[in-house]
């Protein structure tokens, strides 16, 4: 039998547990829960065929009550004694995508990116469109190119029409980017035809999860107009392996700024929904970013209730992005558009200027947030390695 021992500033103690999945050399993929520095296999240590499934979405769909049950189990759990067979060094397995992605929505929710991005996109114009601030804006995702912490990414090729050019070219994008998001994952979803309100949001959202937004912008910037992102957001989103669950962010609840003009109804609630969540974004290893979620101006809450207002159905699984990450410093910015200006103002990357991602390049965003015990709870990291563009010109 084993007992688990969680270091005093470990950022998966009990008062985390978050969910993953995860294979080991002789087992396939199944769902485990992280404990300090180890993996507990659920299948064996509750006896539950729940957890023996390469998805958490079985487990996701049975709902709130059934949420609070299983982490009253494990907590009670590490509190004992497991059997050696269902405890996992976390270095000796391998992660896979905790979720089987129904749909992706990716959200703009912050004042500060979205105020950035316009200035640098609208210099002559307003740097909010009017309706900004009416409702989260958002656009719908490609759920197949979701992957997993660790997934290399291939630089996507597509048009691009600088505008000094007579014409658009074809060829790998030049302006590769980043958006530190966090992401929400719908547990239970909702029929067509009915809505979710804001203070229905934790009956319906499992969990959060770290989420990078790669973003080619010399094709976004040729494609966006009039309808929006698509080839230059959809080539890859990665997400942490890690599933931190809604119950263990408690603590982590606060208001969200003032919201002025006072949205209209289906998005007003009674329940604190934004969320103190601090981010960090490394470069080849030097910390460039640091976002605070705390900042942003729409809360996910607001964000599923608006997804579902037309009658749109919510699915298990269903992964919705809280849009890019930005403070009102400049050390704050969470996308590199925005750190580097437009690529006027470069950073010092590993002893060198850069601007946009370069091939080889790996870039780790990593997140934490107050735990119900005093401490900080960890999200893990979402990380990626860059390779170059296998695609061509037809």
């Amino acid at each position: 039998m084993t007992v688990i021992s969680i270091p005093a500033d470990s950022l998966f103690g009990v008062d985390n547990l978050p969910y993953g999945v995860f294979s080991t050399a002789d087992a396939g993929p199944r769902v485990g829960v992280r404990v300090g520095d180890s993996v507990v296999d659920l299948a064996k240590a509750l006896g539950d065929d729940t957890f023996a499934q390469p998805t958490l979405n079985a487990f996701m769909a049975q709902g709130r009550d059934r949420w609070v049950e299983v982490r009253a189990q494990i907590t009670a759990l590490v509190a004992g004694e497991i059997a050696d067979d269902a405890v996992f060094a976390v270095d000796d397995v391998t992660m896979h995508l905790p979720i089987a992605v129904a749909d992706y929505v990716d959200f703009y929710a912050s004042e500060n990116h979205a105020t950035n991005l316009g200035r640098l996109f609208r210099p002559d114009s307003a740097a909010l469109m009017p309706n900004w601030k009416h409702l989260p804006v958002g656009y719908h995702g490609r759920s197949s190119t979701v992957v997993v912490s660790g997934t290399d990414i291939v630089r996507p090729c597509g048009q691009r029409k600088a505008p000094a050019d007579a014409a658009p070219s074809f060829g790998p994008s030049i302006r590769l980017d980043i958006e530190a998001e966090m992401g929400f994952i719908v547990g239970v979803g909702s029929p067509m035809g009915s809505s979710i309100t804001p203070d229905q949001f934790a009956e319906h959202c499992f969990g959060a999860v770290i989420l990078n937004d790669w973003s080619a912008r010399d094709i976004q910037a040729w494609e966006y107009v009039p309808l929006g992102p698509n080839l230059g957001k959809s080539f890859a989103t990665s997400i942490s392996a890690w599933v931190v669950p809604l119950l263990a962010l408690e603590a982590a609840r606060i208001d969200t700024p003032v919201q002025d003009p006072t949205p209209l109804p289906y998005l007003q609630g009674d329940e604190k929904w934004g969320l103190d969540i601090d981010l960090e974004v490394e470069w080849n290893g030097d910390v460039v970013s640091r976002p605070p979620y705390a900042q942003m101006y729409w809360s996910p809450a607001q964000m599923l209730a608006h997804t579902t207002v037309n009658g749109a159905a919510a699915s298990t699984g269903d992964l919705f992005g809280s849009g890019t990450i930005s403070g009102p410093d400049k050390a704050q910015r969470g996308a590199f558009i925005e750190l580097t200006w437009g690529g006027a103002e470069p950073v010092e990357v590993a002893g060198e200027q850069r601007t946009f991602i370069q091939d080889g390049d790996e870039i780790s965003i990593s997140a934490t947030a107050p735990g119900a015990d005093g401490g900080r709870i960890g999200f893990g990291e979402v990380r990626a390695r860059i390779l170059p563009a296998t695609g061509d010109a037809r």
